[in-house]
């Protein structure tokens, strides 16, 4: 694997299939990636139902654009993606998404399917430095290869969510909650994305930048108009230029200082070699970040700091989700999103105990009908960076 990462400029999606065939060209052709014969699965990003002009899910005439491509080797590309971790990982939620984003109609016009299979299986991976065993969807398990298909978005969480994170995907829908749970801080959250990513090693990464998101991704942010398409074997790689493009400071992004502390390269942009577009003249300057904590001090681990400067932090120096009362349907799928608990249903409405928060922002990402809005206090206002 190299440290190439390669952008070509397309600024719509008209021009899908002219501006992907020339990345993947430039990467060395679609032979290189797929063989007669193999079972490819495109691992999409499929967040939660969502139109595709909301840029909540990677755009479909990408999907449809790679599988093609493959399909011209010989392979076998199969569309899968288990949605975000309040949704069921069922037949009829996947059909749903399938239907809403558009990748149903533009499957069935390049002659992919999609996966509707929901079964998962247990995997052990000896080589994890904080997770050593995962359960992933069936198609993955038994794919011969997985392509990467992300996209750029704004992360509440994560600062980010890329190509890296695109591949959380692969843990079937609730099963994502237990993560959450167990690895609430963003470091060792980065770390179990990390593992993740190197057990499953996606042959081929593409990011879908025509259309990114900014504000408060990944699911309720808004659309930014950016005409970009990215791509590189390495989705560590992929991440650190999609953040320069996006202006996050590689310092503020969990997942980049995480593989900085692991050893694992490339972690800089410095290290880095981009081909095709020149990166100084597609950076966006005022790209929007999202709303996030003010960031960990290292002191998590100390119990002085557990029972006094912990609930003080957490109230002051984060942002709180709060349910829009009149946006809300009770669909409760914040509810089985929720890692711990926090919400419940009073008078008809989501309910978000704030002591029980972990400011995971699960319920924010996932909700379809936008009725979680973010609360920040005046402090932190005052002290969160310009």
């Amino acid at each position: 694997m190299d440290n190439k990462v390669y952008i070509v400029q397309c600024p719509n999606y008209d021009e899908i299939e002219e501006k992907l065939t020339s990345l993947v060209n430039l990467m060395g052709g679609m032979g290189k990636f797929a063989k007669n014969g193999e079972k490819i699965v495109l691992k999409a990003n499929l967040l939660r139902e969502a139109r595709p002009e909301q840029a909540v899910c990677t755009h479909p005439s990408v999907i449809a654009a790679v599988g093609g491509l493959a399909r011209k080797e010989g392979a076998v590309p199969l569309i899968a993606d288990s949605p975000g971790g309040g949704y069921r990982y069922t037949a009829k939620t996947l059909d749903k998404i399938y239907r809403t984003s558009g990748m149903l109609g533009a499957a069935e016009k390049a002659g992919i399917e999609v996966n509707r299979d929901t079964t998962s299986r247990p995997v052990s991976y000896a080589d994890g430095m904080l997770t050593k065993h995962f359960d992933i969807i069936t198609p993955v398990f038994e794919a011969d290869a997985v392509f990467n298909l992300c996209k750029m978005k704004t992360h509440l969480f994560t600062v980010m969510t890329g190509a890296v994170k695109n591949i959380f995907g692969v843990i079937p829908g609730l099963s994502k909650t237990g993560y959450h749970a167990k690895l609430h801080d963003t470091t060792r959250f980065a770390g179990m994305l990390l593992d993740l990513a190197q057990y499953i090693s996606p042959r081929l990464n593409i990011m879908d930048a025509v259309l990114a998101m900014e504000g408060d991704g990944p699911g309720s942010g808004d659309p930014r108009q950016v005409g970009l398409l990215l791509g590189s074997e390495d989705p560590l790689a992929l991440d650190v230029v999609a953040g320069e493009i996006m202006g996050i400071d590689r310092t503020q992004n969990p997942i980049i200082m995480e593989a900085e502390r692991r050893a694992l390269e490339p972690n800089r942009i410095e290290e880095i070699e981009v081909i095709g577009a020149n990166l100084a003249d597609v950076k966006v300057p005022d790209f929007k970040r999202s709303q996030v904590s003010a960031g960990s001090l290292g002191l998590e681990s100390m119990p002085w700091y557990q029972r006094i400067l912990e609930p003080l932090a957490k109230n002051a120096f984060t942002v709180r989700p709060r349910v829009i009362w009149d946006r809300c349907i009770a669909c409760e799928t914040c509810i089985e999103g929720c890692p711990v608990e926090a919400v419940s249903l009073v008078k008809e409405r989501a309910f978000i105990d704030d002591d029980k928060c972990i400011r995971c922002y699960c319920c924010h990402e996932l909700c379809p009908e936008e009725a979680i809005g973010l609360f920040s206090s005046w402090l932190y206002q005052l002290l969160k960076p310009a």
